[in-house]
């Protein structure tokens, strides 16, 4: 299958969502309690977040299948913060992060941003990793979910462009 990277269009939201929970409740358990994988399912909104992202001036790089089917993502937002970045289960191991972060790297640069960070998962800590960013610290953190407080972590990580 070939895959292409192209910006987010009106009507891609729902799609970008799905993908989001998919790889949350398919991939999470590899490194997280079912506990922490409900608590930061519950904490990511639906489609709504990507239309006020987009709004808000948010650059959304979208990897599609050969039928312009989304099924992996990264969200760019103004200030170099990589807020988002989510792969379909079913597409996992092609590539898709290394080239979503490098037409993120590309998109930052041309609009002068000198500095990228994100809080990557355990998960995505490698595939930023290969993409030049190195981890400032580790968050240890809790998300309020069903009554109780979750203890969960990520990885603060940056990448000065050159």
């Amino acid at each position: 299958m070939a895959y292409a990277i192209r910006q987010y269009r009106e009507g891609d939201a729902g799609a970008l969502a799905e993908i989001t929970g998919a790889a949350i409740h398919a991939i999470g358990p590899r490194a997280y309690s079912r506990a922490q994988v409900m608590a930061w399912a519950a904490r990511h909104p639906g489609a709504e977040r990507f239309v006020s992202s987009a709004t808000k001036g948010a650059l959304i790089f979208i990897a599609v299948d050969d039928n312009d089917r989304p099924v992996a993502y990264a969200l760019l937002e103004p200030d170099g913060h990589l807020d988002m970045l989510y792969c379909h289960p079913d597409h996992t191991r092609r590539g898709l992060a290394g080239q979503l972060l490098a037409e993120a790297d590309l998109n930052a640069r041309r609009q002068g941003i000198s500095k990228l960070y994100t809080e990557a998962s355990e998960l995505a800590r490698p595939a930023f990793q290969r993409a030049g960013y190195r981890v400032s610290h580790r968050r240890d953190f809790t998300i309020e979910y069903a009554g109780g407080s979750v203890p969960i972590h990520n990885y603060a990580m940056t990448k000065t462009l050159d």
